[in-house]
């Protein structure tokens, strides 16, 4: 049986913290997938006869910038809750281990919500450069 802290279990803390290491790795690994996708669209790996070639690459350019972006606010707002999890433990009342529940809540919608954003743009840029790139086979 999970021993009590203030209203709140080891098992839950255990759980949060669990959470918040999935979410730094997830995080460190998207990073990796970001930079890869960035090298590709800067590769001269596409046919250059193309239709709107430039525009389309800049379009998904972009795109991955404002992912950057916003993952350095996911990863901003992860690292602070990582570092307050330890005030749960100073909680005495219920109304305040609700606050780190609804932020815990709150980070976990917001991570689920950005990875399948993610995983969309990165699907449409696979999908749209597997189709355009170059044929160097030896004939």
């Amino acid at each position: 049986m999970a021993t009590e802290i203030n209203g709140t279990s080891e098992k839950e803390l255990k759980d949060f913290h669990l959470d918040i290491l999935d979410w730094k790795s997830s995080i460190q690994f998207i990073e990796t997938e970001i930079q890869f996708v960035k090298q590709l669209l800067n590769s001269y790996v596409f046919e250059p006869n193309t239709p709107n070639l430039f525009e389309k690459l800049q379009e998904f350019k972009g795109q991955m910038e404002d992912v950057e972006n916003e993952i350095q606010a996911i990863h901003l707002g992860i690292r602070k809750h990582e570092n307050e999890l330890g005030g749960m433990l100073e909680c005495d009342t219920i109304s305040c281990d609700t606050v780190y529940y609804k932020e815990h809540d709150r980070l976990s919608n917001l991570f689920n919500d950005f990875y399948k954003k993610f995983r969309q743009l990165k699907l449409k840029t696979f999908s749209y450069a597997g189709g355009i790139l170059k044929n160097n086979k030896k004939q």
